[in-house]
């Protein structure tokens, strides 16, 4: 079963919570090493749906674009929440504020008076919603309402990039992944089986083998006991980018099991059907 790694998050404590269906969207870091300011251009997004508010990771790729998953985008409602900070709460509560009208989700003045940015969601219109792996395209932007000052943005991978490592060279590249998801460890206290944990809410990035790669999607191990890399993406991670040669070569998409610790979906952003509609938000492809 695959596994959305979007993370939830209640009105209520800010309990960050997983979703869970055919295909689970993906979350957070699993093992991997803190960021700092490794990569100042990934970010955290927060934003509102019918069904809750939701938490995901976006790469800025241009000084008003943030690259992320279109199941990160399709549902927004209002304006999504964008912040940078690495480090966003050690335990909780995290800082983020409550929309006055949840139903129509934040507003730009909501959140500039909170001090984030704000952006206005889209997902790619030929997104498929995990049915149909021919035609994934899960991928989304955010358009900022102001420019992000004084980060660089992250440069995407030329079209057709990733079809340089078939196999079986793909098994021995390494891809880092970036994302602002769930640490799996062990609790504490209590039952000791790892589990992912909310908080820290940190940036981290994960190094992860290449396992698989399709017209659509590069399949990677995100397994951390796995000796070629370090671990991999979990809930909260979503929409986060995946590095190779400077380039950000895909977005988290899914990942196949609920404690982080097999395999991970990435959503390519090299292919033509990505790119030619990333050129129509002014994003420099290539």
């Amino acid at each position: 079963m695959k596994t959305i790694l979007m993370k939830s998050v209640t009105v209520i404590g800010l309990v960050l919570g997983l979703i869970t269906a055919a295909v689970l969207p993906a979350s957070a870091i699993t093992g991997g090493q803190p960021d700092g300011e490794a990569h100042p251009n990934v970010g955290l997004i927060l934003f509102y749906a019918p069904d809750g508010r939701f938490r995901c990771t976006g790469a800025l790729v241009s000084p008003t674009v943030i690259l992320t998953a279109a199941h990160c985008t399709a549902d927004t409602v209002g304006k999504t929440l964008v912040t940078f900070e690495s480090v966003i709460a050690e335990e909780p509560p995290a800082p983020f504020p409550i929309a006055a009208n949840p139903a129509e989700g934040y507003t730009a003045d909501e959140l500039a008076a909170a001090g984030y940015l704000s952006g206005t969601a889209h997902a790619h219109p030929d997104y498929s919603d995990f049915t149909d792996l021919a035609n994934w395209n899960d991928v989304g932007v955010v358009v900022l309402d102001r420019p992000a000052k004084g980060i660089r943005p992250a440069e995407i991978a030329p079209q057709d990039y990733l079809d340089r490592f078939a196999q079986p060279k793909l098994n021995s590249t390494i891809f880092r992944s970036v994302g602002y998801g769930t640490e799996v460890r062990k609790a504490d206290s209590g039952p000791q089986q790892p589990t992912p944990m909310s908080y820290p809410l940190i940036r981290r990035y994960a190094d992860e083998p290449g396992q698989k790669l399709t017209p659509q999607i590069l399949q990677v191990n995100g397994n951390e006991h796995d000796t070629r890399g370090t671990g991999g993406t979990c809930f909260g991670d979503s929409g986060g980018p995946t590095f190779h040669g400077g380039y950000v070569v895909t977005v988290t998409s899914y990942g196949y099991t609920q404690n982080c610790r097999y395999l991970d979906g990435l959503q390519r952003v090299d292919i033509e059907v990505v790119q030619n509609w990333l050129v129509t938000f002014g994003v420099s492809v290539g």
